[in-house]
């Protein structure tokens, strides 16, 4: 690997150049080994035979690779070289590549938070705030140890979702397409009894009849928009900004609204109790915990609880003052206050909201696989009656 350089000199002047080594720690060693003070190092152009860069990591890569730098720091090594270690052994060139860049920030002088929000490494934006509040405490690797815990579990959440959505997925495209496959291949065959008995022929079989020669005459069509559809969907979730007016808009449907509001409480909750269990004070735990939150109109509400607090109010008063969560979630944090125990209080705050939202992720998924079922098989009867109708009122017209 041929790895471009920008180094200081024992006379402090700046030196640039490039060097063949196996990685960018290999080549900073050797560089310090020549009285080069390194500032920055770049991985040059790969060989033909070498591993390619493009390639974005799994986000189940980058989590392990978070894990080894929690591990690092536990066990006494120094920030500097537990990310130059990660940038050396992480089998991810691209991993490499921006641990690498995140060791050369270091040694500027940039903040581990800063360099680490700089980066393109796909991680939860809760962990810029536990980086801060890392640095705040100097109790780095517990913060990052949190994250890694908070997004672990938000991973298997994920992860359990998919898996429960699978069939239901799976069964409605299938209901879909035997539907227009009915639409475009059957119920075209009858279409003529509409010309031949338009006042002898059922309202029912009408209906289906002409949805079946309106499907069969704009097939191409329907599957075109269907397409569209779905790939401005995959743009829309790809875009940050589309991201958040996606989420806002769900946080306005009555159902989901308490889902994701209690689900963002809970992680602000978590979230605070961490910053205040590593003696950050609370207006700086509640400015950090605020930046987690997605939700704009939580946000907004979260942003003046802060300002309260600022003026002197209680953090209970002025959550109950702006709504921002249930009676339950105040009484806790009243007596997390008066006993002096604020962030188990919030801890346990974290808890209760995460198993109401697996819960309701629980009925949900109960209720979506037979309403699936139902509406499919509603739809189906529903052509199929028609049809059958259709059949029954052309045989009532040959006989007469």
């Amino acid at each position: 690997m041929n790895c471009q350089y920008k180094a200081l000199n024992t006379d402090g002047k700046s030196v640039t150049g490039s060097l063949s080594a196996e990685n960018p720690r290999i080549a900073a060693r050797m560089l310090r080994q020549q009285g080069l003070n390194v500032v920055e190092m770049k991985n040059g152009i790969e060989t033909a035979g070498g591993p390619r860069i493009s390639r974005q990591p799994k986000k189940q890569d980058v989590l392990i690779v978070m894990h080894q730098l929690c591990t690092l720091l536990e066990s006494g090594v120094s920030l500097e070289e537990s990310v130059e270690s990660l940038a050396e052994s992480s089998g991810h060139p691209m991993l490499a590549k921006e641990f690498g860049d995140i060791g050369a920030a270091l040694r500027r002088g940039v903040s581990f938070s800063e360099s680490l929000k700089a980066s393109k490494l796909r991680i939860p934006d809760y962990f810029y705030p536990l980086a801060q509040a890392g640095e705040l405490t100097g109790k780095m690797s517990h913060a990052l140890r949190d994250g890694v815990t908070q997004w672990e579990y938000d991973l298997r959440t994920a992860e359990e979702l998919r898996n429960a959505l699978t069939y239901p997925i799976i069964l409605v495209i299938s209901g879909i397409a035997a539907v227009l496959l009915i639409f475009a291949l059957v119920v075209p065959r009858f279409v003529k009894l509409l010309d031949r008995a338009q006042g002898d022929i059922p309202l029912l079989a009408r209906i289906v009849l002409g949805m079946g020669s309106l499907v069969n005459d704009y097939l191409v069509w329907i599957i075109t928009a269907g397409i569209g559809v779905s790939a401005l969907a995959v743009c829309g979730f790809m875009d940050r900004k589309m991201r958040q007016q996606g989420r806002d808009f769900l946080a306005r449907v009555p159902f989901l609204k308490i889902w994701l509001t209690e689900t963002e409480v809970g992680h602000w909750a978590a979230m605070l109790a961490t910053l205040l269990e590593n003696r950050v004070s609370l207006l700086n735990a509640l400015e950090l915990a605020r930046r987690s939150v997605c939700l704009t109109d939580l946000h907004a509400r979260l942003s003046q609880v802060s300002q309260s607090v600022r003026n002197g109010t209680t953090l209970s008063a002025a959550l109950q003052d702006m709504g921002a969560v249930t009676v339950s979630g105040y009484n806790l944090i009243r007596v997390g206050e008066r006993s002096g125990e604020l962030p188990r209080m919030l801890r346990s705050l974290a808890n209760l909201y995460s198993e109401s939202g697996r819960n309701r992720v629980r009925r949900f998924l109960i209720i979506l696989e037979p309403a699936a079922i139902l509406i499919i098989g509603a739809a189906v009867g529903f052509i199929m009656a028609g049809i059958i109708l259709a059949i029954t009122s052309a045989n009532n017209i040959s006989l007469s």
